[in-house]
């Protein structure tokens, strides 16, 4: 409760801050919090931030989804089998490594306009982390563990399903906040670069008239999905690792 309390004192004390400054600043395209919180209002009251919303929500879920099952998926398999790790490693190397918007014109060539060139930079934007993440995770496991359990006759299935991925959860839970976090800007990447739609069309249309309430209020509405979205997961995490002494307190 206590970190609740000084989790909103801080929030209030940092739009207070803001209030001052833009009215001491004295410029008249500096928006105030009060501004913002009144077109984030107007937005919600004309109805035109629902469909836009759901749209990038839709977007947002497809692209983590299919994050998660790719790189966690293949970050098991590359954390068991290092020949599997060595092959593809240069290629999740190089693709983490370079800028993930020179790839929105390839994914505009490859779907045009349509919902899979979102999902596929939002992809771009996270499954590199997952991948990598997960086959730490999985190398790190207990070899004393798993030597123990090949003593006692346990396949590789019972292996990874008893000991490895258990072991591996609590470093997999981290690396998907991030990976979520970098979602959501893949999202808002592809929205505004590829296709003009959801919410980084209504951001777009706010950014042509230099309208920074406006962009600023769609903004919030972003953050406050990513984040709904981390304390999800942090409560799954905490839900899930509950065994683990640090996630159980966190």
């Amino acid at each position: 409760m206590f970190r609740w309390a000084l989790g909103g004192a801080s929030l209030l004390g940092g739009l207070v801050c803001l209030e001052v400054l833009a009215v001491a600043s004295g410029q008249p395209f500096y928006p105030r919090p009060t501004e913002i919180s009144s077109r984030l209002g107007d937005l919600f009251v004309q109805g035109r931030i629902y469909s836009s919303l759901w749209r990038s929500l839709q977007n947002l879920f497809l692209g983590f989804v299919m994050s998660l099952v790719s790189g966690i998926g293949i970050g098991l398999l590359c954390g068991r089998y290092e020949l599997l790790e060595r092959t593809i490693r240069p290629y999740v190397n190089a693709l983490l490594t370079t800028p993930t918007v020179v790839f929105a014109p390839i994914y505009f060539a490859i779907f045009g306009t349509s919902r899979w060139s979102i999902v596929g930079l939002i992809i771009h934007y996270s499954v590199f982390y997952l991948i990598i993440n997960s086959t730490t995770a999985v190398r790190a496991a207990d070899r004393g563990l798993i030597e123990m359990a090949m003593v006692f006759g346990a396949d590789e299935r019972q292996r990874m399903r008893l000991i490895l991925l258990p072991s591996a959860l609590p470093l997999i839970f981290a690396s998907m906040r991030v990976s979520m976090a970098r979602s959501v800007k893949g999202m808002i990447n592809g929205e505004v670069l590829i296709a003009v739609v959801g919410l980084g069309a209504i951001n777009q249309d706010f950014a042509r008239v230099f309208d920074l309430s406006g962009v600023f209020a769609v903004a919030t509405i972003v953050v406050a999905v990513a984040m709904l979205l981390s304390f999800v997961l942090a409560t799954a995490d905490r839900r899930i690792n509950h065994w683990v002494p640090n996630v159980r307190k966190s």
